[in-house]
Order: structure tokens, then sequence, then C-alpha cells
């Protein structure tokens, strides 16, 4: 048999030798196959034809026609389900071993007869034009905080054109979180691009009832950057493919970079913000010649940014509580009854009454949560000790477990209705005095067996501030020293001023 090697022999000796019969020779075949190849052109593989039978039966041509109505009704079957359904309908017809071998011919008829794909359109992007934006979760990469799981998002902020990107630490896809986000990309860029674009987040985007299309906020906020805001058709993720695709990267060295650190371990909240910020500066460094050309033609960034807060009016109820995106939290019992301005921030919420600023906390994430601050009621609730022991509320007033186990020591000591008396007594102190302080004498005073009373706990607290404990009955000493000395220096004054 000739192969191609020969062949391109014989085109070679073809013009050095006189006769064609010596070429062939050379070459390895007769003159008149020589003659057929240097007739032709080709090579001996270019006469193959490709071979369009089968070598062996089809085992599914029996039930094939039922294959095909199932895959033409739904495109969406996998090959692995139609086969257990024939293995059902037919039993000991096809063995296992012959599930690839209709796998192969689905997905042959599905490259020539199935339904059209999806096409995903690359698309070419100009200099300062798009900038995309998205929430994205990070509980999988198991950052810690202090040793607690640290739940949280990342507002991932991308230029489409140069894939610069920056991103905010938050906690949900609210508003607030939104506007932050979109915010500090904008001023960490240096200016603000044409079009913005972002997946149909509820925080930027009406339903479908809505006349408008994105909400009022929103387009404020577009408004006062004058960029034209962009939205994705819903569950179209590859639509926002740019901040889709900059999420898997970034992640993915942050991954890395954590597994080279050694730990995913950080101090505090703003040792892991700083850790970030430096790795969004690594990665923008190889981008820096397309970044300068964004920078170029973005527009000016306005005057001053806009609020990350909403205002909202919220009446305390008569249990000195509000109730404020579906969460619970207590407020100074002063504030019953009044209406107070709460300004709303991704992540704290500021009290405000007669224009000024009364209290300000850490929002609750979630739904249905509950924050009570035991020095907003005690006053009360140690004038109503009944009320302690089926308040609603009351396993928010134990501060820490040291807490919690005095009390259930009183409990077993006393009864329900006296420990509830002794109990808050011991938290009135900790609101008077210092939390700190009461929880150091009730951790002494639980590991040595000690009896738990408020009297007992003062007298350590006394000690750790280096004061002496007024027992009750008795009336502290005064001492008048500091009157003398400042009664004596008036004295000296007038008699200076008579000179």
């Amino acid at each position: 048999m000739v192969t191609d090697q020969q062949v391109r022999l014989l085109m070679t000796l073809k013009n050095q030798e006189q006769a064609l019969k010596t070429a062939a020779a050379k070459a390895g075949m007769s003159q008149r196959t020589a003659r057929k190849y240097v007739k032709s052109g080709r090579l001996p593989s270019q006469y193959k034809e490709p071979r369009t039978w089968r070598t062996r039966s089809n085992p599914f041509a029996e039930d094939w026609d039922w294959i095909e109505e199932q895959l033409t009704a739904n495109s969406g079957l996998e090959a692995k389900t139609l086969f257990e359904a024939l293995q059902r309908m037919f039993p000991g017809r096809y063995s296992d071993g012959q599930l690839r071998t209709l796998q192969r011919q689905i997905k042959s008829w599905r490259a020539l007869r199935g339904p059209s794909k999806e096409i995903f359109f690359s698309q070419r992007y100009h200099p300062g034009q798009w900038s995309c934006s998205d929430f994205t979760c990070m509980d999988k990469l198991g950052v810690t905080i202090s040793g607690s799981p640290f739940p949280h998002l990342i507002y991932h902020f991308v230029l489409a054109y140069s894939n610069w990107e920056t991103g905010t630490l938050c906690y949900s896809e609210s508003f607030e979180s939104f506007s932050q986000g979109l915010q500090e990309g904008f001023w960490n860029l240096g200016g603000v691009t044409k079009y913005h674009r972002t997946d149909s987040l509820s925080a930027a985007v009406n339903n479908l009832s809505q006349p408008k299309e994105f909400t009022w906020r929103y387009q404020s906020l577009a408004r006062h950057y004058g960029f034209e805001a962009v939205k994705t058709q819903p569950n179209r993720p590859n639509e926002n493919g740019d901040v889709e695709q900059s999420h898997y990267r970034f992640k993915r060295t942050l991954e890395q970079t954590l597994m080279l650190r050694g730990h995913k371990d950080f101090p505090d909240i703003q040792s892991y913000q700083a850790f970030l910020k430096k790795l969004f500066d690594q990665l923008n460094v190889n981008r820096r010649e397309r970044f300068a050309e964004e920078l170029a033609v973005l527009q000016c960034l306005p005057d001053r940014r806009l609020e990350d807060f909403q205002e909202i009016a919220v009446k305390v109820s008569s249990g000195s509580t509000i109730r404020v995106r579906h969460n619970t939290y207590s407020l100074n019992s002063r504030l019953i009854n009044e209406t107070v301005t709460v300004r709303i921030y991704s992540e704290h919420l500021e009290l405000w009454y007669a224009q000024r600023k009364v209290d300000h906390f850490p929002r609750l994430r979630g739904k249905n949560k509950v924050r009570i601050d035991y020095r907003h009621i005690i006053d009360s609730l140690v004038v109503k000790p009944g009320a302690f022991e089926n308040y609603r509320y009351r396993d928010y007033l134990f501060p820490s477990s040291h807490f919690r186990m005095a009390y259930d020591g009183l409990v077993d000591q006393h009864g329900r209705k006296r420990a509830a008396r002794y109990y808050l007594a011991i938290l009135k102190l900790a609101a008077d005095e210092t939390e700190w302080g009461v929880e150091q004498a009730l951790r002494e005073l639980l590991a040595h067996h000690h009896s738990v009373t408020a009297a007992a706990i003062e007298a350590h607290v006394a000690k750790q501030t280096g004061k002496e404990p007024v027992l009750p009955g008795q009336v502290a000493s005064v001492d008048l020293s500091q009157y003398d000395q400042l009664f004596l220096e008036n004295g000296q004054e007038v008699e200076d001023g008579q000179a």
C-alpha cells in the first residue's frame, strides 16, 4: 500500500530523473501507480472517503423512534434518564455497559437534528463607556474574624474595557449597600462612566408591576452622577458576564492568597478590609495601560456624594421598641410614644429626635431579628420584676453566658420569683457601673462556688475600681478636703483683689 510519504518522494524524484520509471522505482512503487499519482496530484490519504456506515448493529434501533420522540418533546432530557426508562420498560434488553453508546448517539442527534443552542456574542467595549457591578457571596471561602465565621458579601465594581476593579464589603443586597458600593467605586475610580449595568437587583430595579423600570432612589443616584442605568434581563447572568467572570477570578485569587497566607482568620473587620484593598490594588497593576485610556475619557465626579442612608419615621412602642426593616430594636424608655427619625445605613442605624442624634447601633441582618439593650429597660424591670419571667425578649437580657449561669443558679436557690428580683439587681448594677466589671465578678464568684448576690458583686466591682462599696443602710462619708482647698483659693483671690 502506497503511503503519502512515498508519493511526496515521487514528486521530488520525477523532476530529478529522466524517466518516470526510475523515479517510481526509487519511491518504491510501480510505474503505473506513479503515473496515477502524478496525473491526479493527490496523496493516497486524499483518496479515502469518510466512513458513513456502521461497523456493528445499532442496539437501540428498535426503540430509537421512542427516544427521538422524547427528545423532541423535551430536549433537556439526559441520556441516562432515557436509558434507565428503557431498562424499566424492557427488563433484560439493555445492559449497563450500553449507556455510553446511547450517550454518543444522543449527542450526535442533538448536533445534527436537535434544537438550536443559545449563541453568546462577544462584545467590543470602548474606554470610559461601561462599568458593571453586582453582589457576590463570600461565605464559601471560610473567612473568620477572631475565630468566628464571618458571613458577608462583596459589592464588586468592574470596568468593562480595562477590567479595573474594586469592591466594598457589605452584608445584604440592600439599596444602602448598593449605593455605598457604587459611589465608592466611582470615587476610587476618579470619574464616572457613561453607562452602568447591573442585573435585576431588587434594590435598584422595580418589579414588573411598576410602570418605571428603575426605583426612584436609583434614578436619583444616576442623575446625580450623570450615568445611564442599564439592567440585564431576569435570570440572564451572562448578560452581565464581565462582572460575573470577575467574580470568579477575584474569588479564586483571594482563595489562593489566603492559602499562601496560611490561615483565613483576621483580628478585626478593618484588617480584612485592608487585606481586600491590597488585593484589588495587586490585581489592577497589570491593567494600568488600558486603565489610563479609561481615565482620559471618564466623566467628572459631582461636587459631593449622595447620602448612603434612607430616612424613615417610626413611633416608639409602649415596650420601648421600634420595628425597622422587619427587625426589632430597643430604645431608651424616655422615647416611648414619641416619633423618631431612623437613618438606615448599610451597616448601622442612627436614631434622631428633635434634630439630635440620640443613639446608634449596628444594623441587624436578615428578618425577624431582635436587638434588646437591657440598659434601655432595666429601670422599669426593677420596678416590675414580675414582668421578667414571661417577658417576650427575656433571652436577650443575658449579656453573656455568666449572666445566664448566675440567673439559673439563683432560680435553683430561691425560686423564679425571687431569682428575678435578685438577677435584675445584678443587671441594674451592670447598667449603672460597668458590665465588664460585673462580668468579671460573676466569673470569679461562679468559679469558686460563692453565693451570687448584688452586694458581693458590688464589692468585687469596687475592688476593681478602687472604691469602697456603700453597704445597705450606710451613708458613705464625704471627703470635703477638695471643697476646703477651693474655699482657700477663692479666699486668696479675694484678698489679692482687696489689696
